[in-house]
């Protein structure tokens, strides 16, 4: 479960990482056995998909004009996101409670990063502030999917 919470907390600061690196796992068959993850997620289009998304997500970060995370639109899409990461990480028994537990996560995150963020941008501007934040997040995204979360080949 503690691989749903972090998923979620992921998807609070971006919300298409965290649901690209599901899919990318789920792609490669690397996600936990009998886990909770939708069955679409794991097509290759689907991957490929969320991962243009997820790098459009980066990008967008750095305009100035990009909405902030914690507009209704954007705590929606972490929401869900958050939900489908962690439903995906747990296993199918326990796939709804991963998933209230990932979206509560990625709500509450959602406004706490973006209270840090906005603390760190008046210091160090936009750009910096946004790819230390992006260097975070996917690499937080990868250590939980793929390090953190019982995988196949460890079972």
């Amino acid at each position: 479960m503690l691989s749903s919470i972090l998923i979620g907390v992921v998807a609070g600061a971006r919300a298409m990482t965290p649901l690209a690196a599901v899919a990318d796992a789920a792609r490669r068959g690397a996600l936990p056995p009998a886990n909770g993850a939708p069955p679409l997620l794991d097509h290759p289009l689907v991957s490929a998909g969320t991962a243009a998304l997820a790098l459009g997500e980066l990008a967008g970060d750095k305009m100035k004009t990009a909405p902030d995370r914690i507009v209704p639109a954007g705590i929606a899409g972490r929401l869900v996101t958050g939900a489908v990461a962690g439903a995906a990480l747990a296993p199918r028994d326990r796939q709804a409670t991963a998933a209230l537990a990932g979206a509560a996560a990625a709500v509450a995150s959602s406004f706490v990063t973006f209270r840090a963020r906005m603390w760190a941008l008046d210091r160090y501007g936009q750009t910096t502030t946004g790819l230390v934040e992006d260097a975070l997040t996917v690499g937080s995204a990868w250590w939980i999917v793929n390090r953190l979360a019982p995988s196949r080949a460890s079972t």
